[in-house]
């Protein structure tokens, strides 16, 4: 039995099913009577406040953050579970406390994209990924030829966005489809 916690990272492009394995998880944890929260970046209104969604509908209970020092205060000792969705969103202050939680004790679970639309490392990601006790990288079908996706297309206008359009653009499937690395394309 080990006297620290651990970081788990579950990441991937766009409908590679990030929430609904991390909801996944979620429950396994609640049969195994474990107290679990979820906190997700206050940015990310997709579907409401106070919940993640998984694109096949499942949903479960979360925290929307904008400030990392607030998570603190809705962590309590009967909780041994901490989940982040959508982890790209969050600012770099989230690393150090993940490593101070798992010091803690707590079994942390991230999901999040590990790159942006130009297939680049997103936000904290890759910091994450190297602080990680385990990743699993999901992968999608692509939008255009049914192959194996790893990259997240932004569409504008039902077009590929150009390089230097803005990176923090959050929206589902009326921006962004999954595509494979021959089918991805980055316009200059």
């Amino acid at each position: 039995m080990s006297k620290y916690g651990s970081l788990e990272v579950i990441c991937g492009c766009m409908s590679s099913g990030k929430s609904e394995e991390l909801i996944r998880r979620l429950r396994r944890a609640i049969i195994a009577k474990q107290k679990v929260i979820v906190f997700k970046p206050g940015i990310d209104k997709r579907c409401s406040e106070d919940t993640i969604k998984s694109r096949n509908g499942v949903s479960y209970e979360a925290i929307s953050i904008y400030q990392i020092s607030d998570i603190k205060k809705y962590l309590t000792n009967e909780i041994k579970v901490i989940a982040f969705d959508e982890a790209q969103f969050f600012s770099r202050e989230l690393i150090q406390l993940i490593r101070d939680l798992i010091y803690s004790n707590y079994r942390i679970i991230v999901a999040g994209l590990d790159t942006d639309f130009r297939g680049q490392s997103f936000g904290i990601m890759a910091d994450l990924l190297a602080e990680a006790d385990s990743v699993t990288k999901l992968d999608a079908v692509c939008a255009l030829c049914g192959g194996r996706a790893t990259r997240s297309q932004r569409l504008i206008n039902g077009q590929p966005a150009k390089y230097d359009a803005q990176l923090i653009m959050v929206g589902g499937d009326e921006m962004y489809e999954a595509r494979c690395r021959d089918c991805h394309q980055i316009p200059k």
